[in-house]
């Protein structure tokens, strides 16, 4: 693995508007590598002047793009696509230094964006709009039409993946784009931008306006932006929301999680033990999808031991990878304290980490096991946002689901059985959008979409799939009549 030393050359992460780079009004500060502590990037805000020449010049582009046929624009799709394949280990290199991931983390998000282009690339074949004969001599159709300019406001824990949730879809229906993506993580943005500009999109389709929260409350209140999605935090994904549906606009927002894995003792070892360590410590915890809480239903000790075997012998930047803040660090370092002093037992403390010198300045974080925490402490209801599981003793199922139905989110949630019973009770039990058999990460494969409900999801509909396509749209009915019809009925 290969690291950003302090004499390479500070990226400058400026706004890209109409297929040119310029800077933005203010800078704020510096992108520091979560691996090595050290300055990597410059980051900059955007205020609402900017944001109005950006809308301006996407409103005036989306005009002729909008016309586009959707081969057309697929055509750009499928060199997107073989530009990011061919790109990918220098995309990856880029996701991890300045995100914390390690590089092959990295690339499976890069492939998850990879697997959304695909599927919108793909549309013209598979959403096909219905028209037939809904009475003697009448037709009616579907057309499928763009909102026009809209944009996406991206999470620093998936620089690439996430705006490939939003990009590839709201463009194939014929939109222009403002992105903004996170002013932590803003570099990632910068190869992507090139990318789609060499790939033929035309300037002023894709703007990026990089900032942080004034350039976010902009976007929100500008006129011309019909819809705007959002992940991150559920706090600012409600913030987001409601302040953007107050102008009148379409909004989808995805917030937080507090993900729960059902695990009894009949599941299988090997199967049950990784996919739950995978779950809580991949990506350092730092996703949406990790299950923080694990909900221990009769004697699961057996596996529960092996999850603790396998934790304490990961080597911090090569099994796990770095947290990508001091805050988040300091943060993750006091929820620890707080969960031993509300009682839990600490079976694998994750604190003290071994690195090289060269990455002593980096914010390192083991996979960290709280045993007999209470259902209703801290650790067992807060999202921690780090590579933490916190283990709740349940007396049966029941149990279990209660504590699964009483959190506020709803994410996702699995179990992991031989028992297909158990199964199919804990998915009609949970409520969560995404549910997981046997399976830690439950992510969906397009084109089945990605989405929660509750906390973890304002406004309808999901973020992919075909929930991406109906929110990025607008369907247009149409009934045509051409002929005098000489029987009576309601419509002829």
């Amino acid at each position: 693995m290969s690291y950003l030393s302090s004499s390479e050359k500070i990226i400058e992460c400026f706004n890209f508007i109409g297929g040119k780079w310029t800077s933005p009004d203010e800078k704020m500060g510096s992108v520091l590598c979560p691996f090595t502590g050290k300055a990597i990037a410059n980051t900059y805000r955007s205020y609402p002047k900017t944001i109005e020449n950006a809308v301006k010049i996407a409103k005036q582009a989306q005009l002729d793009w909008g016309q586009q046929s959707l081969r057309e624009r697929a055509q750009i799709m499928a060199k997107f696509q073989k530009w990011l394949q061919d790109n990918s280990n220098s995309l990856s290199q880029t996701i991890s230094n300045e995100c914390g991931k390690l590089p092959q983390e990295a690339r499976d998000g890069l492939m998850k964006g990879i697997e959304i282009l695909e599927f919108a690339a793909s549309m013209q074949n598979h959403d096909t709009m219905t028209k037939m004969l809904v009475s003697k001599g009448i037709h009616c159709e579907f057309r499928r039409e763009p909102l026009g300019v809209v944009a996406g406001i991206t999470p620093s824990n998936f620089p690439a993946m996430v705006p490939l949730w939003m990009l590839p879809i709201a463009l194939m229906v014929g939109n222009s784009f403002i992105w903004k993506p996170s002013e932590k993580t803003p570099m990632t943005s910068l190869l992507i931008c090139n990318g789609f500009k060499e790939c033929g999109l035309p300037d002023g389709i894709l703007n990026v306006i990089q900032g942080d929260k004034i350039t976010v409350e902009s976007i929100c209140d500008h006129p011309d932006i019909q819809a705007v999605a959002f992940v991150g935090s559920t706090p600012a994904a409600k913030s987001v929301y409601t302040r953007a549906t107050a102008q009148g606009k379409r909004a989808l927002t995805l917030g937080g999680a507090k993900n729960h894995i059902i695990l009894m003792p009949d599941a299988q070892l090997e199967l049950a033990s990784d996919g739950i360590l995978a779950s809580f410590s991949g990506c350092a915890g730092q996703r949406c999808m990790a299950a923080s809480v694990l909900l221990a239903v009769g004697d699961c000790d057996h596996i529960i031991e092996d999850i603790v075997t396998k934790a304490q012998k990961f080597q911090a930047g090569k099994d796990i990878g770095a947290v990508i803040t001091k805050q988040s660090l300091e943060r993750l370092q006091s929820a620890i304290e707080k969960s031993v002093h509300e009682g839990a037992k600490l079976s694998v403390d994750g604190r003290y980490v071994k690195v090289p010198d060269e990455l002593s300045q980096g914010n390192w974080l083991n996979p960290t096991i709280l045993d007999n925490v209470n259902e209703n402490s801290f650790a067992a209801t807060e999202e921690l946002f780090g590579p933490i599981l916190s283990i709740v003793r349940c007396k049966n199922l029941d149990h279990a689901m209660k504590i699964e139905n009483e959190n506020p989110y709803g994410n996702a949630a699995s179990v992991f059985t031989t028992r297909g019973d158990v199964a199919e009770y804990v998915t009609l039990k949970a409520k969560s959008g995404m549910i997981g058999i046997n399976v830690g990460i439950p992510v969906p494969r397009e084109p089945f979409s990605f989405g929660g409900i509750n906390q973890s999801k304002f406004g309808h509909g999901d973020i992919t799939g075909n929930g991406g396509i109906e929110f990025w749209s607008n369907r247009k009915k149409v009934t045509t009549k051409w002929t005098q019809i000489t029987n009576q009925n309601w419509m002829s």
